[in-house]
């Protein structure tokens, strides 16, 4: 597909008043609801998990690393490879460089709930308890790196699917010069998808290393509560909104590659989720207070012989 390379420019009136400010997040609101009900579903989940300044900090860190990601790429190729906005909405919605709003802000919960169900994924934590990766630095890696290639698998669906615009209420505001062999989606679009993504999932693994320090302690709590399965919740409800869509707009072979991410993300999800209740129900409160536990637990004295009166050997 060739689109004009006019289209690169970001349009006239960069600064604009604040009246005109407010009209484009009122007009990027009422076309893209879905967008803002995902983004509220994360507001939900991660401040009850990080506490809201480190919720609202990813919320800002993770809009401008995918913006500036994107900003790069439509200049100069990387990381997506070469790809154009077009600016079919602009003067509806708001757009920042010539990257439209929405799209940036849309990596936030991606990342976030790919980053969750990586956990589930991993047996990576339990209910209100610090998950393992604060524990053995090995997990934090397989949970970073986990997390990216789920984000990248929802791409799987979602970019070809926004490829499609012109054919939903998504409207079409992006293209390629050259198309590429995945349903025209090149290769290096998916290489970005995975850089970005363990970038957004780093930060979010930095942000997270700390128990939050404006919400709360949560007690001992069932699995369906937690944030990690709230999250999850997130990623599957992204991926079937978009399932749903392939569908509608007759695209067979699209859905079905969206069905078979759901059903074996889903069973693998099911089962990482059957090993964690049963853990629960063996020793809730042991799950909620795991590091607190050890860190009560006395050290052996190696300067005292074998005893009863011995804190490091058994009665």
């Amino acid at each position: 597909m060739t689109i004009p390379m006019l289209s690169l420019l970001p349009g006239p009136g960069a600064a604009p008043a604040l009246g005109q400010l407010l009209a484009l997040l009122g007009g990027t609101l009422a076309l893209r609801p879905y967008v803002f009900i995902f983004l509220a579903a994360y507001l939900w989940l991660a401040s009850r998990q990080l506490g809201w300044s480190r919720t609202l900090l990813f919320l800002a860190g993770g809009y401008l690393l995918a913006w500036t990601s994107e900003l790069a790429s439509i200049h100069t190729g990387f990381p997506y490879g070469l790809y154009i906005y077009i600016p079919a909405t602009r003067g509806q919605e708001l757009w920042v460089a010539g990257v439209p709003f929405m799209d940036s802000l849309s990596y936030v919960f991606l990342s976030y709930a790919s980053y969750q169900l990586a956990a589930l994924l991993l047996a990576g934590g339990g209910l209100s308890a610090p998950p393992p990766w604060r524990r053995r630095c090995q997990q934090a890696w397989l949970q970073i790196g986990l997390g990216g290639v789920l984000f990248v698998l929802l791409d799987v669906v979602i970019d070809p699917l926004s490829l499609r615009g012109y054919r939903w209420f998504l409207g079409q505001i992006y293209g390629y010069p050259a198309s590429g062999w995945y349903f025209g989606i090149p290769l290096s679009n998916f290489a970005g998808w995975l850089v970005v993504g363990l970038l957004l999932m780093t930060l979010l693994h930095l942000l997270a290393g700390h128990p939050p320090t404006d919400t709360p302690g949560t007690a001992a709590a069932p699995p369906w509560s937690s944030p990690l399965w709230g999250g999850t919740a997130l990623y599957f409800g992204v991926l079937l909104f978009n399932l749903v869509l392939t569908f509608v707009i007759g695209e067979p072979v699209l859905g079905g590659i969206a069905v078979g991410l759901a059903v074996i993300l889903g069973g693998a999800a099911a089962a990482a989720g059957r090993a964690l209740a049963r853990a629960t129900r063996r020793s809730p409160a042991a799950l909620a207070q795991p590091t607190t536990a050890a860190a009560n637990r006395p050290e052996p004295d190696l300067t005292r012989s074998p005893g009863k009166g011995n804190p490091g050997q058994p009665s």
